[in-house]
């Protein structure tokens, strides 16, 4: 039984792609629109593979209200949508700014825009971590609390933390407005999940993160040294006040973020909370150092790298207190930092090309047999 009908913007892409996946596994209805700029059409397939549903797929761009005013009316029974449709590198938004304010921010406007024609009102929204900014700027904040002050270093965390104003205004305007008309107003409603490190893949070995060109991401910059893709990883900085030197970041395998998500929506439908942000993280930090050993292991030998200059950006710690999401949305990581390796070495090895290949007959053979 259908318990719900979500439009997940960006599905194609990495933390998209899973979550859809954990939806279509909890008997909810996805439609999935992504313009396929960093990501394939082929994760339809892959998601097929694994639960046996395949969602209707929508190539179009996120700052094309027209295209999901379409996308609407063809599914009259969408009543949620979680947002992840973005541009997300950190390094690239401090070149090409406007880019990012016009996807993100643009994109998003287009997108609630679109939702309020046709009376959407949950919405759960990709945020992150990088909206807190350096939070070691104040006393006792970390692990990061949800009320540490936001206050982003870059570009690509000022779009995030933009986002999150333009949700929060206009998910408060709706209730204001239903209010003054002698309704509820209950069913307008936002989730803004400020996640930290995104890491891992499907235990399968036939899902992953399929970045194109240049990765931006810790873990598969070092599985392309790990597969001789690259020739080392670059270590930016090791003169942070940490154990090693170098910056701490929260690692949480991608399975856990996803159903966050989908926690993150069952409260809102059940609890009508307005607007809530949680953060999804482990509340574990970990060094560049820690994850490179952590790989090394996983896959048999050392992998080499090289310390150069910090980024333009780049804070000491960014570490998560989730117990606020622990507590409300009853969620909390089950995944280690080695399983988000081993996983992500499976996906590599069997991968090497991502979705540019065909999947592993050995591991198409071994999903007939379950």
């Amino acid at each position: 039984m259908v318990v719900g009908s979500v439009l997940v913007t960006g599905g194609t892409g990495y933390i998209g792609s899973f979550t859809a996946l954990a939806l279509l596994e909890a008997d909810y209805k996805v439609v999935i629109v992504d313009n396929l700029y960093n990501s394939s059409k082929e994760v339809i397939n892959r998601i097929e593979l694994i639960c046996g549903k395949r969602p209707p797929f929508y190539e179009l761009d996120i700052t094309d209200e027209a295209a999901l005013d379409k996308v609407f009316t063809e599914h009259p029974d969408i009543d949620n949508v979680i947002h992840f449709a973005a541009l997300k590198a950190v390094g690239e938004s401090a070149e090409i700014p406007l880019e990012y304010y016009r996807v993100n921010v643009g994109g998003s406007v287009s997108l609630l825009r679109s939702m309020l024609k046709h009376n959407v009102g949950n919405i759960v929204f990709s945020s992150s971590a990088t909206v807190y900014g350096d939070a070691t700027r104040f006393e006792n904040m970390i692990p990061i609390p949800e009320h540490c002050p936001i206050g982003p270093t870059n570009t690509y965390g000022r779009t995030k933390s933009t986002v999150e104003s333009v949700i929060t205004d206009h998910i408060d305007a709706q209730r204001m407005k239903a209010k003054k008309a002698g309704k509820s107003g209950a069913e307008w409603n936002a989730a803004l999940l400020r996640y930290f490190n995104p890491a891992g893949s499907h235990p399968s070995g036939i899902m992953g993160e399929n970045p194109k060109g240049v990765p931006y991401n810790l873990l598969p910059l070092l599985a392309q040294v790990a597969i001789g893709k690259r020739e080392k990883l670059l270590v930016f900085g090791d003169d942070y006040a940490s154990k090693d030197g170098t910056a701490i970041r929260d690692y949480i395998h991608v399975l856990d973020l996803a159903k966050g998500h989908l926690m993150a929506l069952n409260y809102l439908r059940e609890q009508q909370p307005g607007v809530k942000a949680w953060n999804l993280g482990t509340g574990t930090g970990s060094t560049v150092f820690d994850m490179i050993k952590a790989f090394s292991k996983v896959v048999g030998h050392e992998l080499p790298y090289q310390v150069v200059e910090r980024r333009q950006g780049d804070v000491l710690d960014l570490t998560a207190n989730p117990t606020l999401a622990n507590k409300e949305l009853n969620w909390k990581t089950e995944l280690t930092l080695y399983d988000a390796c081993k996983d992500l070495w499976k996906w590599t090895e069997n991968n090497p090309e991502g979705y540019d290949q065909d999947p592993p007959k050995a591991f198409l053979d071994a999903l007939k047999e379950q």
